[in-house]
């Protein structure tokens, strides 16, 4: 085995179509990536050109799930360096996020396998701070520390061993595409969503259920379909001031903390009611109707 290059640091991106955003991505992780590898799901446009242009590995793979593509490309690409960090193509590290690593990561104790960042959300251009900042994510792990939630939605990077580290400096996620692209998206994540909601309760990948059932999550989850979303968005929106973000804050706040939360509840009561209707295990359903099957504890999308 190749001997691993300490305090050094290789970037993972998973894209698909991602022209819009890449070289962004990209060049905020130049200055302390020693390796940028790109995860492709066979794009049809330029993102692979300007991945090329910008010095980037490629590899390409069928997508399933966030998850499990992540997951194939840490059991499946030699990763030599120290530390390994994940990113989406819309996001992009500070340049004080970027100097801050220089400088951190030949320092940590031993015992931190793991580096949580603050990640700000733009929206409609407007950074929406009140409601919803910050949200810390573990994305930066020593070299075989971590791996990853296997959900269909809100994967997480999960330490094997070892402390987290929560880093001073932010990281941006700042989708560029319209409003349509955005609904129509949002709509495919309620279904992966309600999935893994209704996984929770019939249990259709056992052993899956400690990791992805957070206590935050839970309290949440006990309560009554339809009701929560208005709760929820009381909470950001008003007992955390979301309303003080403005039009955008308004608009993010009811179509990502409301409409999104109730589609899933609607798509969670649509997958129930057609199972009473038929006469079907909800599993048969989710086959039948939805196109996801659960094969070997794993599901799979037709």
């Amino acid at each position: 085995m190749p001997e691993i290059n300490p305090n050094s640091l290789t970037v993972i991106i998973l894209t698909f179509n991602e022209e819009l955003h890449l070289a962004r991505c990209i060049g905020s992780v130049a200055p302390v990536a020693k390796r940028v590898i790109i995860v492709d799901s066979f794009s049809t446009d330029r993102t692979l050109e300007i991945a090329r242009g910008l010095g980037a590995e490629i590899v390409q793979h069928p997508f399933v799930n966030q998850a499990q593509q992540f997951q194939w490309a840490l059991d499946h690409i030699p990763i030599h360096t120290e530390w390994v960090m994940r990113m989406d193509a819309d996001e992009y590290i500070l340049p004080e996020l970027a100097q801050e690593l220089t400088e951190v990561l030949p320092d940590l104790d031993p015992r931190v396998t793991g580096l949580g960042i603050k990640r700000r959300v733009f929206f409609m251009d407007k950074w929406i701070r009140r409601g919803y900042y910050p949200m810390v994510l573990l994305r930066i792990w020593r070299n075989g520390a971590a791996y990853v939630e296997q959900k269909w939605m809100d994967e997480h990077i999960c330490l094997k061993h070892g402390t987290s580290h929560t880093l001073r400096y932010d990281m941006v996620d700042h989708n560029l595409n319209n409003l349509s692209w955005w609904t129509a998206k949002h709509n495919a994540y309620a279904t992966r969503e309600a999935v893994e909601r209704l996984n929770l309760r019939h249990q259709f990948n056992k052993g899956r259920q400690d990791a992805a059932l957070k206590q935050h999550k839970a309290a949440y989850l006990r309560l009554p379909l339809f009701i929560r979303p208005f709760l929820y968005f009381f909470y950001r929106y008003f007992l955390r001031l979301g309303f003080l973000e403005g039009k955008p804050g308004l608009i993010w706040h009811l179509l990502q903390g409301f409409w999104f939360q109730f589609l899933v509840d609607a798509k969670i009561y649509q997958i129930n009611y057609l199972a009473k209707k038929h006469n079907k295990p909800v599993v048969s359903v989710l086959k039948e109707d939805f196109g996801i099957n659960f094969q070997e504890d794993e599901p799979t999308q037709g």
